[in-house]
């Protein structure tokens, strides 16, 4: 370690390029990081706070419910607990003269059911009439307020905002919370149609019938529109930034550690034991990482802090401890490459040199 220090010390230039490079390499994993782990948050932001585990859909809907259509004879052998919910979901354009244009997704609920009773109010109440809605905060964000009538998919009749909510997005887009009754008229079906789905928090739970058919919270997520692309997306790049860094690290040391070859040389006709250079390359590998890595860390805070909250980033303690350990195990590996260069070095042939 003194080692290690010391030439970090005489060589600032040198090793303060290294630590740039990997400050930028950090910055940018956590960067990403948190970017995959706020949409994929804002896909399934909805069903966390309703605790889903197992869904009811149509066999027919390809698992997703905006596609779902469950009429009374679907449903004719159900029996609803209070751990089961009535959902209907349709994609919506809300308009508002004065405020922007915003697509989300309309979700009907029961009262008295779980998902009515456990919305997150943040301001108003919860809807209790067919043309009374609570709508995600994202539209409070948009300059929307409580008591503004909206425009659903050019309806003529206006629905208007009791109460903003959070917690509220499937499939990244914001919910607007409405009657089951509302659902049927938006969705303009048959007379028999009840609802999208049935949501139930039982992990035990299953109901088939007819063209009814129960499943997983899990395979309903994978099948949500985009979100399996997305999470492969990130997670190659990510994987890819850590190579790089490898790559960065073992290249800087082995060109440093070629450099001073006759230097370990000399110490190691002094009688200093090869561990103790092992010791100090892995040392000042450790020690460059680090540095970078808490700069890193600084610069992504500043950047949580200014970034606007329409920005679905979420820098969270699981992100700082799997980045930080994946780049020390990165910095260890790469300090390894370099070290079979120092075991091999003969002290006699580079001192007569």
């Amino acid at each position: 370690m003194f080692l290690a220090i010391k030439e970090i010390k005489r060589e600032k230039l040198r090793y303060g390029l290294i630590i740039l490079m990997i400050f930028l390499i950090s910055y940018l994993i956590f960067v990403l990081s948190s970017l995959a782990v706020g949409l994929a948050s804002e896909n399934t932001q909805a069903l966390k706070s309703w605790d889903a585990q197992k869904v009811v859909l149509n066999k027919n809907a390809n698992v997703s419910m905006s596609q779902s259509v469950l009429t009374k004879s679907d449903l004719a052998k159900t029996t609803l607990t209070k751990n089961e919910a009535l959902v209907g979901q349709i994609p919506v354009v809300v308009k508002k003269s004065g405020r922007p244009q915003i697509s989300a997704q309309f979700i009907g609920v029961k009262k008295n059911q779980f998902i009515y009773d456990d919305q997150e109010l943040i301001a108003g109440r919860k809807a209790k009439k067919n043309y009374e809605v609570t709508v995600d905060q994202a539209f409070k964000t948009k300059g929307y307020q409580l008591g503004d009538r909206l425009e659903l998919n050019g309806s003529s009749k206006k629905y208007r905002i009791v109460g903003f909510v959070q917690n509220a997005k499937i499939n990244i887009a914001p919910i607007v919370y409405g009657t089951l009754q509302s659902w049927k008229k938006l969705r303009q079906g048959l007379p028999t149609l009840r609802a999208s789905a049935i949501i139930s928090r039982d992990h035990n739970y299953k109901y088939n019938h007819k063209d009814s058919k129960t499943y997983p919270i899990a395979q309903f997520i994978k099948k949500l529109p985009g979100y399996t692309a997305q999470n492969m997306t990130f997670e190659l790049m990510i994987g890819f930034l850590y190579v790089i860094s490898l790559i960065i690290i073992a290249v800087f040391l082995y060109i440093l550690t070629m450099q001073k070859m006759h230097n370990y040389a000399v110490m190691r006709a002094q009688g200093i034991p090869s561990s103790t250079l092992v010791k100090a390359t892995i040392s000042q590998a450790l020690i460059l990482v680090l540095v970078g890595l808490v700069i890193g860390l600084v610069a992504m805070a500043v950047t949580v802090k200014v970034l606007p909250a329409a920005v679905p980033i979420s820098f969270t303690p699981d992100i700082i401890l799997s980045g930080t350990l994946g780049l020390l195990l990165t910095a260890i590996i790469g300090s390894l490459i370099p070290i079979r260069s120092i075991l091999k070095v003969d002290p006699a042939q580079a001192i007569g040199e």
